[in-house]
């Protein structure tokens, strides 16, 4: 089987949200990593060239296909701010409703700035996930 493509690497995660273009998306991505390392308890650590994410867990598809992948995590794009929040949004309607200006796609939500949502929702709605993500699996 092929090896995933969204590995975990040893780039630096300041240098790239030190490197993001537009300041108001790089203080965004900012934001965004703080709620995030608190959510999970983790550090920070680039999956790939352009994926911040935080923590880890272990799948196996039914094919047999397995890798690891970030519990939560972000990538700060020129369009939007990308979330990358697992488990199904359906899981977070009612959050979702009180978000803010957002769109959503298979397992992402994008934002194009902080400012249109609601950041203690945000905050929740990323806590939520990580939740849901531990105990969809739990580590040993």
């Amino acid at each position: 089987m092929p090896e995933n493509k969204t590995q975990p690497t040893h780039a630096s995660v300041k240098a790239f949200l030190d490197a993001v273009p537009s300041a108001r998306r790089r203080e965004d991505a900012r934001v965004v990593a703080e709620m995030m390392k608190e959510a999970t308890n983790s550090p920070a650590k680039m999956w790939g060239p352009s994926i911040v994410g935080f923590g880890s867990y272990h799948y196996t598809y039914a094919s047999g296909r397995e890798g690891d992948s970030p519990l939560v995590g972000f990538s700060p794009r020129k369009d939007a701010l990308t979330l990358y929040i697992l488990g199904g949004f359906e899981t977070y309607e009612t959050l979702l409703d009180k978000l803010g200006k957002h769109k959503i796609g298979a397992a992402c939500l994008y934002i194009k700035s902080l400012d249109d949502v609601d950041l203690k929702v945000l905050k929740k709605l990323i806590t939520a996930s990580v939740r849901h993500m531990r105990k969809l699996h739990p580590q040993p």
